[in-house]
């Protein structure tokens, strides 16, 4: 095992010390300016689009609302790296590691508009009443490169239906065993049994629960970090100063120092928001939107939400604490500190914010899983045994060593992330276009609409209309 997590350390140093930090950090740049900052202008619209109802196709396809997508991406997004992710940055890499996540959210927001864009245009029938979609979508279609799209669909599946999910199962259970010395692996046994009634129940029901839970979770923790906030104001200044010196190597804090603030940062904010990773354009493409650029715009609202608010909670209350340089880490440090401001009642409340957090991400990571199974094949049988092995996993991460599933997740997340970020770059151009005709349509006042003639030579379209009066010039 101490083998295994060594060959596992280089791989990772490598990948996040080298090729993703020059990519997330310089294609978020790249697609911030090519889009004019559409992740800070649009703002208000992705506010107002949360509220738009679902479409019907011409030929009667529904899909589910931009608020259920918004949701389901929103569940995978927020979960264990909200608490225990945050506080492991921090522990590894000092409060520094904080601006860090910040910055590949401000810069990501743009690469998460760019991927979910093209995920709407690029969608597919479901063969029920919905859509589907996401990067092996794109990359067949788009790129016309099925080999690259059953890769990726191979590795997201992997990803985040097993290793994230044993991710997320690991931290619940030491969360549980430390409020409530709850054995981990009885632990392990009920997630399991929750989760498969929700899985089995198909994308419906992970659109319902997930609607319901995560307001609700995320309200709940927010309210209680401003209670600490407002209770510590005073230590508010020095504390973004911490953050700001040690962001920089100009305070060197625990094992410190800019290029660990830098990699933890990106590391852990990639693991919390997954911009440019690829996952949530899987969930973006199931909404029925009148134009393509909606959901985009609703998904960087997603990873603002994740890393700008909830994570920065997070970040705030473990730093005002000072709990991280006692050399505790994972949820264990966010209890301790949540436990410093409030009492030992938080504990409790830590477990079970975890408990809904992590489960939440389960049935999310869980869809993204299947989506990709049935991009490779429609097969009823691989899906029951990938759900199946889903559950094993949830199982098995309850019980395993912490390190062992945190490196497996960096490893895939980052895999996942450089054969998105190729893709995307490749067709960013039709993202661009996309909403360079949104842009058209709001400023003659309309509401936009999408036609799969919309942006000239554009191939591989399967639920977008045309544009009424042009069907019989194109016969």
């Amino acid at each position: 095992m101490e083998l295994f997590n060594s060959i596992l350390g280089t791989l990772n140093d490598f990948m996040w010390g080298y090729i993703l930090i020059a990519g997330l950090v310089g294609l978020g740049l790249y697609f911030s300016l090519r889009t004019k900052f559409v992740q800070f202008r649009y703002i208000a619209e992705m506010g107002r689009l949360l509220t738009d109802k679902t479409t019907i196709s011409a030929k009667g396809k529904r899909g589910i609302s931009s608020f259920q997508a918004f949701t389901i991406s929103t569940a995978s997004r927020v979960g264990t790296g909200n608490l225990a992710g945050v506080a492991t940055a921090i522990a590894g890499g000092g409060p520094g590691a904080v601006f860090w996540m910040w910055l590949i959210a401000l810069l990501g927001g743009a690469t998460s508009f760019i991927e979910s864009t093209l995920a709407q245009i690029y969608k597919v029938n479901d063969g029920k009443d919905g859509f589907r979609g996401g990067p092996a979508y794109y990359m067949e279609k788009g790129l016309n490169a099925r080999w690259m799209g059953i890769l990726f669909a191979i590795i997201i599946t992997f990803c985040f239906g097993l290793v994230f999910n044993s991710v997320q199962s690991n931290t619940i259970s030491l969360a549980m065993e430390g409020a409530y010395s709850l054995d981990r692996l009885t632990t392990g046994i009920i997630l399991a049994v929750l989760t498969a009634v929700i899985i089995f129940g198909g994308i419906k029901r992970i659109a319902s629960v997930t609607q319901i839970l995560v307001p609700i979770m995320a309200i709940l923790y927010i309210i209680l970090a401003l209670y600490i906030l407002i209770t510590n104001i005073t230590m508010l200044p020095d504390m973004f100063a911490i953050i700001f010196e040690s962001a920089f190597g100009l305070r060197e804090v625990v094992s410190g120092g800019v290029g660990a603030a830098i990699m933890m940062g990106i590391k852990r904010g990639l693991f919390s928001n997954e911009a440019g990773m690829g996952s949530a354009p899987n969930a973006a493409a199931t909404a029925g939107v009148t134009h393509p650029v909606k959901q985009g715009l609703i998904q960087t609202l997603g990873v603002f939400t994740d890393t700008l608010i909830i994570c920065t909670a997070t970040a705030f209350m473990i730093i005002l604490s000072d709990q991280y340089t006692t050399g505790i880490d994972g949820i264990q440090l966010t209890q301790a500190a949540l436990s410093f401001h409030v009492g030992e009642w938080a504990d409790t409340f830590v477990a079970v914010a975890i408990f809904l957090f992590a489960f939440s991400s389960v049935i999310g990571n869980y869809y993204y899983g299947e989506t990709n199974i049935e991009f490779i094949k429609y097969s009823p049988v691989a899906l029951f045994i990938y759900r199946l092995a889903v559950i094993g996993m949830v199982v098995f991460g309850a019980v395993v060593n912490l390190d062992v599933v945190w490196g497996l997740a960096d490893l895939f997340m980052g895999l996942m992330a450089v054969i998105n970020l190729i893709a995307i770059t490749l067709l960013a151009k039709i993202a661009l276009a996309a909403l360079k005709d949104y842009r058209a349509q709001k400023k003659e006042g309309k509401d936009p609409v999408f036609y799969s003639n919309s942006i000239k030579g554009l191939r591989g379209i399967e639920c977008w209309d045309e544009k009424p009066g042009t069907e019989s010039r194109n016969q």
